[in-house]
């Protein structure tokens, strides 16, 4: 087995898979190549973070849905908006979800490129202007884009609410009151669908490089997060909750 194949077999397979099954199991080399060099479905383009399943037990599409987050300090369920955006959308739908959460922010960095740890791990930095905080991303847009070991969460916990662009390159709205992001959606002409299903519902498998390990240690120095890390949380949540 070559080492590209024991790379993503062994190392960043995920999703509702049994123990030992997967769509790439008996994949050539080449197969499995052309597999993860496809990034347009339809009309629908991936980033290079994530790819499906070989099988394509989800077949990425855009468009967002309705769901809830069961917040178990609280025993409450937070409303939820799940969507996933065409890459040459994503970036700037991304950064207009950022505005109903007010003039300062709080923001947490969430990397998984230690893989021999199992999780995630986050970094929390408070009080940061949602301005200086958007021209800092913009210069890690590939970073944020295309690094499957990456992702990103603001938050106002006065409001409480949070904008998730998790690793998967979903966009992720926790809190009460979602109009105003439901209205910036519709703007940007991703429509409502109840019944989409997401790549992280299955099998999929994620990419990343030292390059963006690299990039991810200036972006955390940038924005001030030399240390602070939260404790992570498990492989396969979808969402990290409200923090507040």
């Amino acid at each position: 087995m070559g080492f590209l194949k024991r790379f993503f077999r062994n190392v960043f397979r995920e999703g509702a898979m049994p123990v030992g099954v997967s769509s790439f199991e008996h994949l050539s080399e080449e197969e499995l190549e052309s597999h993860l060099g496809v990034s347009q479905y339809g009309k629908f383009s991936l980033t290079e973070a994530v790819r499906p399943s070989y099988d394509l037990q989800v077949v990425p599409t855009e468009g967002y849905r309705h769901d809830y987050y069961r917040d178990e300090q609280t025993q409450s369920n937070v409303p939820v908006l799940m969507a996933a955006v065409s890459r040459e959308h994503l970036f700037e739908t991304f950064l207009d979800l950022l505005d109903p959460l007010g003039f300062t922010v709080d923001v947490v960095l969430e990397t998984s490129h230690n893989r021999h740890n199992k999780g995630h791990s986050d970094l929390y930095r408070e009080h940061i202007d949602l301005p200086v905080l958007k021209s800092v991303l913009y210069e890690y847009e590939d970073l944020l884009l295309n690094d499957g070991c990456t992702g990103l969460a603001v938050l106002n916990p006065d409001i409480p609410q949070e904008i998730q662009f998790d690793e998967h390159k979903l966009l992720i709205v926790y809190g009460d009151q979602l109009t105003d992001y439901e209205n910036i959606l519709a703007d940007r002409q991703i429509d409502s669908n109840e019944q989409i299903r997401f790549i992280t519902e299955a099998e999929h498998v994620h990419s990343s490089s030292d390059v963006y390990a690299q990039q991810f240690d200036e972006l955390r120095t940038r924005l001030g997060m030399d240390c602070d890390f939260m404790e992570g949380h498990e492989a396969g949540d979808w969402g990290q909750g409200l923090r507040g």
